[in-house]
């Protein structure tokens, strides 16, 4: 049998759904403090950049002379784990980052799943890792294991009978795998 990675068709608005659905809502400690959630979700696609993003926010709480903003909710999780927001910040990277994602020809998700098994990191390193070590999407670690041998990553003659399932076990010491998506560890 001939097992082959599920590729996904590369899909422009798929690949710009991070961008697109990413989304925050900023409010201000002030505001909190005085018992008032006012504020407004942003979608970050409906703004050029940072500075265009950071004019809306001051203009949507001009009724405080320096607004300390909070970002009380927000949509899109690896900016999170990527440092870029918190409830209390917003790097002035985030637009260059999700710019790269998108451009990738990766999905959001394969930078999601090496997030899982590696913890926070910085953009840079992750960016370089997925491009470097991401082996694609299977439907399980047999799969994933006989398309190593079937590609001729291990040069076994195609007669020699496999375990897939044994063999899976002891290879993936070597990989690591979320949602599908397999990694060189």
């Amino acid at each position: 049998m001939n097992f082959k990675p599920i590729l996904k068709l590369i899909d422009i608005t798929k690949l710009t759904n991070c961008l697109d659905t990413a989304s925050i809502y900023v409010g201000t400690y002030a505001k909190y403090n005085n018992g008032s959630l006012f504020g407004k979700w942003l979608n970050l696609s409906d703004y050029s950049d940072y500075n265009e993003l950071l004019s809306v926010m001051y203009d949507l709480h001009k009724d405080e002379q320096d607004p300390e903003f909070m970002f009380q909710d927000y949509e899109c999780p690896i900016l999170e784990k990527l440092g870029l927001l918190s409830e209390c910040h917003i790097s002035k990277d985030i637009y260059d980052v999700l710019e790269q994602i998108n451009d990738s020809g990766h999905d959001v998700e394969v930078y999601e799943a090496c997030l899982d098994n590696l913890g926070k990191m910085d953009f840079q390193s992750l960016y370089e890792y997925v491009n470097n070590f991401y082996y694609g999407e299977y439907g399980s670690d047999e799969d994933f294991v006989q398309w190593l041998y079937e590609d001729d990553t291990f040069n076994i003659p195609n007669w020699v009978v496999i375990d897939w399932e044994a063999t899976a076990r002891s290879i993936m010491y070597d990989y690591f795998e979320s949602n599908g998506h397999y990694f060189r560890s």
